[in-house]
């Protein structure tokens, strides 16, 4: 009997040691990610409106300008003629102007005559502005706060009109443009906030936001652009870097989640198991939404199951099991 008795326990399998969690409803965000290139806040090429000689340079690439700071002198020395004989014309004309407007008052000369002086003056003032205008085209200035990305001109050199003068970029703000699908162009708005990754630096977390949904498709690709921004206080960020943009498509409160190890492939089959009074059980789930290590089970589990992590993959359907 003894004998018989130390065969049968021979013939007992060990329990295999497992570690569990207890399967409850957690919250859970089904996010979509999506690449894009980053671009500069706002990237402007400033043109020549006149044409002549270039007598002065000022800043150069690499450096900080001011909106409105001086970036070139043409010379314009036939404009300024031009436009100091303009001055003196609309002098004349405004004294001429002044006198009959006294003579007039005194009811010397007759309405005719101020009338015409009137004309003579205003005609006088519109040459001036025009020529003001053609003079001050000799000195071109920046339209933004930015950078000098790039000057295509130097000192001496004759400029045409509608030539380039320099680049400007301003990166105090980045945009990054990205295709966001048809099925998931209804999740995102205007104003919704957005993590954003940018692969240069991937130890940092930035926030970003929607600036612009476009109302059309890619004929192409089917895809919506879409652009975020995000602050570049650093200014280390720059154009042309890529950039990993998450959309939240929605929000679920009470989802069932499992590690994606935890999941076994059996013949196709996603299997998981749970320990139940010693055993462990199989049970094929449906899975939802994956977002990192983790997964949404839509059937197959429910709270309060034991959902076995360790050492799912040494047992069988039915096996013991010893939870540590």
């Amino acid at each position: 009997e003894s004998l018989a008795t130390s065969e049968t326990n021979s013939t007992v399998p060990a329990a295999v040691p497992v570690s569990v969690v207890e399967i409850k409803p957690v919250p859970m965000r089904d996010v979509i990610y999506l690449p894009g290139t980053t671009e500069a806040w706002q990237d402007v090429q400033v043109a020549a409106d006149t044409a002549g000689r270039i007598e002065w340079v000022g800043p150069r690439e690499g450096e900080k300008v001011t909106k409105g700071n001086l970036l070139i002198k043409i010379d314009v020395s036939a404009h300024k003629a031009a436009m100091d004989h303009a001055a003196a014309q609309f002098k004349l004309a405004d004294d001429l102007y002044q006198r009959r407007k006294r003579l007039f008052e005194r009811k010397i000369i007759a309405k005719e005559e101020l009338d015409q002086s009137a004309t003579q003056r205003t005609l006088a003032a519109t040459d001036y502005e025009q020529i003001k205008v053609k003079y001050n085209h000799g000195f071109p200035r920046s339209p933004i706060t930015g950078i000098i990305n790039h000057r295509y001109v130097d000192t001496g050199e004759f400029i045409d009109t509608g030539k380039p003068i320099a680049d400007i970029v301003n990166i105090d703000r980045i945009k990054i443009n990205v295709r966001v699908p048809e099925l998931d162009i209804r999740f995102v708005r205007v104003g919704q906030k957005t993590p954003v990754k940018i692969d240069a630096f991937p130890e940092r977390d930035l926030n970003g936001k929607v600036d612009f949904v476009a109302f059309k498709a890619d004929p192409a690709t089917k895809t919506f652009l879409v652009r975020t921004l995000i602050d570049n206080p650093l200014g280390d960020i720059r154009p042309g870097m890529i950039g990993r943009v998450a959309f939240v498509r929605r929000v679920i409160t009470d989802a069932l989640v499992a590690p994606l190890f935890a999941l076994v492939d059996k013949g196709g089959e996603r299997l998981v198991f749970v320990e139940e009074d010693g055993l462990a059980q199989s049970r094929t789930v449906s899975i939802g939404v994956i977002q990192g290590d983790r997964v949404q089970i839509t059937s197959g589990l429910k709270p309060g199951d034991h959902l076995i992590v360790k050492g799912h993959t040494e047992v069988e359907d039915g096996m013991k099991v010893s939870v540590q």
